[in-house]
């Protein structure tokens, strides 16, 4: 076992937080069986209480304990999607602290998908409490530079993976009150793959309630204004006098408009999964550049576009 894991193992064995890497994005870990490991995250990112937090597993296995029942529909995900960029909402036993869920009855778990922290979780006699590794509602980190920008000392290691593979947060799956498949948070898993495993397509979460992580209005936010733009040469027209960065999915405009300080096109072949990978990278980059607004352009609606543009709208908040 290499010895970053086994440093990583024995700080979470302390009740100490590591960030890890995942697929998605760098995760905050704490020992989530320990009250008092968990408070630690909330503190460390700012986090509001009412905000719970996903438990991370090594295998389907190991999340039974932790959880009242696993319905015939969870195990099909599971071998469709674990370990993946799925998370699922299910009633919680009494081994799950009431401080991960935010007193609610579901707790959500998933099976992430890196070699580095599968390794590290199956060293481990408990599942481990991972968020986001940044401060509240801020851009999610994608790398491990990201998080010792963020967080600094406030985090005892980072388990080093590289940059996250997938680049977006997972999809969020649970079950309504009529036992209809719903989604909670978009995410790289879209709908219709659910459906093609389900045979039935999962409905949209629309209360604004919060019932699982990841649903506040605000959130993946740089510091600097950020502007969703349907239209790119119209958002560049009414930010004219300032300091502009653009975010582009496709297409390059600097050499066509003017004003734009800074431009980033996040796949050149127009491939969303690519955009997806390099969205955060993107935005953090931009939030270091001393400029006044960025403007990030909208993608189309298809496939996991709706959860990218879920992320970007949220960043506008």
């Amino acid at each position: 076992m290499e010895t970053d894991i086994i440093r990583a193992r024995d700080y979470l064995n302390e009740g100490q937080l590591v960030a890890i890497p995942t697929e998605t994005v760098y995760g905050l870990a704490a020992n989530a069986t320990s009250t008092k490991a968990v408070q630690r995250i909330y503190k460390a990112k700012g986090r509001p209480s009412t905000n719970p937090l996903i438990l991370h597993f090594s295998s389907l296995a190991a999340i039974r304990p932790y959880t009242k029942e696993i319905p015939e529909e969870v195990e099909v995900l599971a071998k469709a999607f674990w370990p993946g960029p799925l998370t699922l909402l299910l009633p919680k036993s009494g081994l799950v602290p009431d401080i991960v869920t935010a007193g609610l009855p579901r707790v959500a778990v998933r099976i992430p998908n890196h070699p580095k922290t599968l390794t590290l979780l199956r060293q481990l006699d408990f599942p481990i409490a991972a968020p986001s590794a940044n401060p509240s509602g801020y851009i999610s980190p994608t790398t491990a530079a990201h998080v010792k920008q963020q967080l600094g000392d406030k985090v005892a290691f980072v388990l080093d993976g590289g940059p996250c593979a997938r680049g977006l947060e997972s999809t969020i799956l649970g079950w309504n009150e009529d036992g209809y498949p719903t989604m909670y948070r978009k995410g790289v898993i879209t709908a219709e793959a659910i459906e093609n495993v389900l045979h039935r397509l999962p409905e949209n979460h629309k209360s604004k309630t919060v019932e699982a992580p990841g649903m506040l209005s605000s959130h993946y936010a740089p510091h600097t204004l950020t502007v969703l733009a349907t239209d790119v040469t119209m958002a560049i027209n009414e930010q004219q006098g300032k300091r502009i960065g653009l975010i582009s999915f496709e297409k390059q405009y600097q050499n066509s408009l003017h004003g734009i300080q800074k431009e980033m096109v996040l796949s050149k072949d127009g491939s969303l999964e690519e955009v997806a990978q390099k969205l955060y990278a993107a935005m953090h980059t931009m939030d270091d550049g001393e400029l006044d607004v960025i403007i990030i352009e909208k993608v189309p609606e298809t496939g996991i576009g709706k959860a990218i543009n879920d992320r970007i709208q949220r960043s506008t908040q």
